[in-house]
């Protein structure tokens, strides 16, 4: 019966990349747009060398996103982002942030990331 269903994965696996891979793009660029602000923010959370982790993260999260919309080296791509979104969520656990509205995104995003480098980029990617 679900069988039939196998065969659309991949599409399931191009929407799950494309939507995360925007969601990514759309919180890195604005990151890598203000390196300064960004390298600020790090160090205050307690990322120290703010510049040196800030710009990592909005790099990652930037071209990361790209990447992971097409499809391209997806795994280890998704690798970097289990790591980012395991970070964020044991730090927002660690500083007692409550589950709703608070750290079930980062959850949600961990899960995906999670799920890609697992699944990779499906069959309709450019590799």
């Amino acid at each position: 019966m679900y069988s039939s269903l196998l065969v659309a994965s991949g599409w399931g696996l191009l929407i799950l990349r494309v939507v995360f891979g925007v969601i990514m793009v759309t919180h890195g660029f604005p990151k890598l747009k203000n390196l300064r602000g960004t390298s600020v923010n790090f160090s205050q959370m307690g990322f120290r060398p703010g510049a040196f982790w800030g710009t990592i993260v909005a790099l990652l999260e930037s071209f990361g996103g790209i990447a992971i919309i097409l499809g391209i080296i997806t795994v280890p791509v998704a690798a970097l982002f289990v790591i980012e979104f395991l970070v964020i969520v044991i730090w927002k656990l660690a500083k007692h942030g409550t589950f709703v509205s608070g750290w079930e995104f980062d959850l949600l995003l961990l899960a995906t990331a999670v799920t890609l480098f697992f699944s990779g980029a499906g069959a309709l990617s450019l590799f």
